[in-house]
């Protein structure tokens, strides 16, 4: 079982940076997709970024100012959001999946983390 730990959630100003830590109590992330998704009040939960085997993606509203990267041996995933906006005010999740076994009946396996508070205002 993997345990994802989020931390540096924060309330900050807007045009500020922050940086957001996902840190697996098991395994290596270099083995899955990792992601991070964001919910605000009274809306859906939305992915922000992933990284998977060294590519990465973001959402169009975060593009060009965030930055997603893994650290191997601190076996941490990092947001980087730099130039936040009101509108980037939600808890932040981490999630992870892999698959696992044969081709012919691979093992799913979905992790998430417990989520941390970005707060943006002025």
């Amino acid at each position: 079982q993997v345990q994802l730990v989020e931390s540096g959630g924060d309330s900050v100003q807007p045009g500020s940076s922050l940086r957001l830590s996902c840190a697996a109590s098991a395994g290596s992330l270099d083995d899955y997709t990792v992601a991070w998704f964001r919910q605000a009040p009274g809306k859906e939960r939305e992915g922000v970024s992933y990284i998977s085997s060294g590519e990465s993606n973001y959402a169009d509203s975060v593009k060009g100012r965030v930055s997603i990267s893994l650290d191997n041996a601190e076996n941490t995933v990092y947001l980087q959001m730099n130039s936040p906006k009101p509108e980037d005010t939600a808890v932040y999740y981490c999630y992870a999946h892999s698959s696992f076994g044969p081709v012919e009946a691979p093992q799913e396996v979905d992790y998430w983390g417990q989520g941390t508070q970005v707060t943006v205002s002025s």
